[in-house]
Order: structure tokens, then sequence, then C-alpha cells
């Protein structure tokens, strides 16, 4: 199982524009620098986020991005869920109907079990917690 690289992208975005919280408007070329992302595809990484309602987008000379909310009302959950159009590991997951072995499944509850891991720790983090970690990290 691998996370695609729009979604760790984005979390990155995310993270680096939650780290200037308060700061204004934050440029995209500004985030692409610090990341070493290219701009261009930043801007393919970014338009599910704005579309999601996660971020404020700001035309112009002094245009940029800033989080739609604070970083502790921002959940990893909702960053995957934009990048990644759902967290579902498995088609049958979402639907049961999907699965023509729907009704005799021994392993649909282990891979439901391993879902339910993933979301609920993404549910249960926030671009603050994650800030606050990183700093907690580079003290040590």
């Amino acid at each position: 199982m691998k996370i695609s690289t729009k979604t760790r992208y984005g979390m990155r975005f995310m993270i680096d524009v939650a780290e200037h919280w308060g700061s204004g408007c934050i440029s995209m070329k500004d985030v692409a620098d610090r990341q070493g992302i290219s701009k261009k595809y930043l801007e393919q990484v970014v338009a599910p986020l704005a579309q999601a309602g996660l971020l404020n987008v700001t035309r112009g000379n002094r245009g940029g991005f800033q989080l739609s909310r604070p970083p502790e009302e921002i959940t990893l959950a909702d960053i995957v869920n934009a990048s990644e159009d759902g967290i579902e590991l498995l088609d049958c997951l979402g639907c049961l109907s999907a699965c023509e072995r729907e009704d005799n499944c021994i392993s649909h509850n282990v891979w439901g079990g391993m879902q339910h891991a993933i979301i609920n720790y993404l549910e249960s983090r926030t671009l603050a917690d994650v800030i606050k970690e990183s700093a907690g990290t580079a003290n040590t």
C-alpha cells in the first residue's frame, strides 16, 4: 500500500502553510522553494485542497494561501480525504456491493480493522499536533 505523491505533497504543503499561520498569505513559490517541490506540480496538488475548503486562495500580487481555519481544526483525515477522494483501502470497504464475495469474505474484517485504525489515527491528529511534535523533536 502506498500513499500517492499528490497526498504526500499536499500534506507537506498544508503543514508548511500551517507553520506560517497568522502571517498572512503564503505564496506558492515560497512553499515550493522550502519544500523542494516544483511550483507547477504544487498547483495540481493544491487545487483539491482548496476545493475541499481547507485553503483560502487570494489572487494578485500579494496573494497566496491561508488555511481556512486554525491548524487545530484541520485534521490529517481532512487532507487525505481531499487529496485521495476518500480513505477507503479497498472498494468493498466503502460499498459492500462492490464485491461478489461480500457474504462470505473471511478477510473483510482484517481490511476493515486496518482501515478503521488508519482513519482513527488521521482523524485524531491535527496540523497543530504535527507542528507541535515537530518542534519537540527539533529540540532533542
